[in-house]
């Protein structure tokens, strides 16, 4: 019931009143939220929503394309200034907008419209390394495995490729690419982004897994959030950190920062729940994992990790 009535208001109210607030303000639902809306997530999400219910054949083509552009990840380079000035174009038409007089509106809709599909096609991108398997034949694959190895482990040199000196950076066996297989090559990435990017905090991490009695597989660890991040990203709630943080068109670099946040933070959680054992993973996991989702949902929040020192 509730369903059928929230229908009918969206289907017959909503029009009403949009005309009559277009009547009355002279600005089209476009307008009223890109000028009453702060940059970032509040102001996108409202976009993405109004535009997902347009009822204009324009804009709904003008959607399509834009979908295809981002699945098929085209939406970059010289090709994207050219996709922005065309897709803020049609809007002008459809919606009678004077570019000369709104001309922040043309600004900030076409950021809007960059953030929007950026992260249609960041999910695209990572899935494509989602779904590249570790292959230990190729051997960029393997170089960036020896460089992770290099970046937690700078004083100790690796014995052999197969060796039960992975295991001190948390793989489960002799051969970290049997873990690779859920989340493939996007895995290992984000671990060597983290490792690389934030050295320090990385560390500190993997100090932290090593403690006699909260201690943890730090890479299996890492494939897990990578696992997590992968889902924030598919349901759309890392939205409001992508909106937020992204001062261009998303790119990887965005999501493997997301990642390293969670697992930053995700340590930090750990040690504070004090687990019995590794077996309290799952459902610390899960707590944690609700608590990222609910701050999420506001649309101001901004991930960033803060370095503390401490001692466990």
């Amino acid at each position: 019931m509730y369903t059928y009535f929230w229908f009918l208001l969206q289907y017959y109210v909503r029009p009403i009143y949009k005309w009559f607030l277009r009547k009355t303000t002279g600005l089209c639902e476009l307008q009223r939220i890109c000028y009453g809306e702060v940059s970032g997530a509040p102001r996108t999400r409202n976009i993405e929503r109004s535009l997902s219910l347009s009822r204009s054949i324009h804009v709904k083509q003008l959607i399509n394309h834009l979908n295809d552009v981002a699945d098929n990840r085209r939406f970059t380079g010289v090709n994207e200034r050219e996709i922005l000035q065309g897709s803020v174009s049609t809007v002008l038409a459809v919606k009678k907008i004077n570019p000369r007089i709104h001309y922040q509106f043309v600004k900030s809709f076409g950021k809007c419209i960059e953030q929007i599909w950026g992260y249609r096609q960041l999910l695209s991108d990572v899935e494509a390394l989602r779904t590249t398997q570790y292959d230990a034949d190729d051997p960029t694959h393997e170089e960036k495995l020896h460089l992770l190895w290099q970046a937690l482990m700078p004083q100790e040199a690796l014995e052999s490729r197969i060796t039960k000196q992975w295991q001190d950076i948390g793989f489960q066996g002799d051969d970290p690419k049997t873990d690779f297989r859920g989340m493939g090559l996007l895995g290992l990435e984000n671990l060597l982004f983290f490792a690389q990017e934030y050295k320090g905090p990385a560390t500190h991490v993997l100090s932290h897994s090593h403690h006699p009695t909260y201690g943890y597989a730090f890479a299996i660890v890492g494939i897990n959030l990578t696992s997590m991040a992968w889902q924030l990203l598919k349901d759309g709630n890392a939205k409001t950190y992508v909106y937020n943080t992204s001062k261009s068109l998303p790119t990887i670099r965005l999501f493997h920062q997301f990642y390293c946040y969670l697992f930053y933070e995700f340590d930090r959680y750990w040690i504070e729940c004090k687990p019995k054992n590794v077996m309290e993973f799952s459902s610390i996991k899960q707590r944690f994992e609700e608590n990222i989702k609910l701050s999420l949902q506001d649309p101001s929040s901004v991930f960033r990790i803060n370095v503390s020192v401490d001692t466990v």
